[in-house]
């Protein structure tokens, strides 16, 4: 990974200078980084990129010509850019596992470090995570709607740059994707990649049988045709399954062919009905062409045929919610000694912060394993074993009460006093914990229309504790 040391906002490094000019810059800080809705409308988000921001943080540091540019762009006093030159991360970040299913509004990273470094370090954690979580949650979307087929990521030549694409990847395998056409991020993550050929292939032959018969020379093992070029129906099959009655007199077998466009319900059905009729029931068809979760939930409804889904921009570049919005807030600083709670206040109620050294609880319920809530509370708070009452903290009087649950700490240390903790986990790790996660989450939360909202509340402790401070403030 790239050093992204100077991939930031310039109002950090302008925030950075002025606490070192008034003798706050090793002033301990807490910030923590969540975001306020759920992408796509939806009820949840997948949790990623937190690897990369590990790495990122671990390998901060500015080099000399990273010092060059700043005396450019603004006269920063000399001692003040030695500083920055000898800065290294160590503070110690607290966070939620990657692949986690997570909601609005509960702290995914918690940082606690001198402000220097805490502040420096917002613009790239942001980045990265905004990034990977919205593509691990899109992907999680769609491979719900597939329920249960090959879903495959096609969206490296329509992601906004290689890295978008390269990172998109790794952040759509995350999210229950099976393969990539990324070769790079197949190579770099081991996932496993995939692809067929393109029209100009078809269009360079004067047959296209003999296009066919090229390609499944070429990769007998690995056959899978494109049947759209000319006419689908009238030619692409036919000659498809040629090549497939070839293949399997040969003791091979072709391993599907591929619809890109038209009316791909009633086109998957045809085919399906042409394949079984030359014998060869064995052959999946896939379809590709502007998927998203909704056509491919529509498809379905329809009967469609397909057994494999190819899906590229729609899934790459999340296009019909191609933001996060994850947020980066002070919740406390260190005055002699103790932790004293900051809190940012607004009129939008759902932008004052929750403030305070804090912790995520999730509760299980003790016989099915299902999430029933999360709860925000302050890091020493004592939480009840037996049952618990939780309430909205919008709206106090809806309150619920329950029993026979299991606790899980959802946030763990990944970084120590500038320290990392413990071994990546394999991205397959990472993709097997997401599929766990998921399927512990009901499937009223998951579903695509009107997802039932996912209790997130406030222990009362914190939640007195951010009143007190917001008639504190207004007063």
């Amino acid at each position: 990974m790239k050093n992204l040391t100077m991939s930031t906002d310039l109002y950090q490094i302008n925030m950075l200078y002025a606490y070192y000019k008034q003798g706050m810059a090793d002033r301990r800080v807490v910030f923590d980084m969540y975001f306020r809705k759920s992408p796509c409308s939806g009820g949840y988000a997948i949790f990623a990129g937190l690897e990369q921001v590990v790495e990122y943080v671990a390998s901060l540091h500015f080099t000399e010509e990273d010092l060059a540019y700043l005396r450019s762009v603004y006269p920063y006093e000399e001692e003040f850019l030695m500083r920055l030159k000898n800065l290294t991360f160590t503070g110690s970040i607290a966070s939620m596992k990657e692949g986690t299913v997570v909601f609005p509004g509960e702290p995914l990273i918690r940082v606690e470090a001198p402000i220097i470094e805490a502040q420096l370090i917002e613009t790239a954690i942001l980045t990265i995570i905004n990034h990977q979580t919205l593509i691990a949650t899109k992907a999680a979307r769609i491979v719900g709607e597939a329920k249960g087929d090959t879903v495959l990521e096609f969206g490296l030549r329509r992601a906004q740059g290689a890295d978008a694409g390269y990172y998109g990847a790794r952040a759509a395998y995350i999210g229950g994707v099976h393969a990539t056409s990324n070769i790079m991020a197949g190579r770099d993550f081991g996932i496993p990649v995939k692809g067929t050929h393109a029209h100009s292939f078809v269009q360079m032959f004067e047959h296209e049988a003999e296009a066919f018969m090229t390609y499944a020379d070429a990769f007998p093992d690995e056959t899978v045709l494109l049947v759209d070029t000319y006419d689908t129906l009238r030619v692409g099959i036919p000659h498809a399954i040629k090549v497939g009655l070839a293949l399997k007199e040969k003791g091979k077998r072709l391993l599907g062919v591929r619809l890109d466009s038209g009316d791909l319900a009633y086109l998957s059905k045809e085919a399906r009905v042409m394949l079984d009729e030359a014998g060869l029931e064995d052959v999946p068809i896939v379809a590709s062409g502007d998927l998203d979760e909704r056509l491919i939930q529509d498809l379905k409804n329809q009967g469609a045929k397909i057994n494999v889904w190819g899906v590229g921009t729609n899934l790459i570049t999340s296009y019909d919610c191609p933001a996060l919005g994850g947020v980066y807030k002070l919740a406390a600083s260190e005055e002699d000694g103790e932790w004293v709670p900051r809190l940012k206040v607004s009129e939008n109620p759902a932008k004052i912060t929750n403030p305070g050294y804090k912790k995520v609880l999730r509760f299980y319920d003790g016989k099915s394993g299902q999430a029933l809530a999360d709860l925000i509370a302050l890091e020493g708070e004592e939480i009840p074993l037996d049952q618990i009452t939780l309430f909205d903290p919008l709206f106090p009087h809806k309150r619920k009460t329950i029993r026979n649950y299991r606790i899980e700490n959802l946030l763990h240390p990944v970084i120590l006093k500038g320290v990392r903790q413990g071994r990546p986990p394999a991205l397959e790790e990472i993709r097997t914990y997401s599929q766990q996660q998921l399927s512990r989450v009901s499937p009223e939360i998951r579903r695509l229309t009107n997802p039932h909202g996912y209790h997130v509340d406030l222990s009362e402790e914190l939640w007195k504790l951010k009143q007190e401070l917001i008639h504190k403030n207004r007063a």
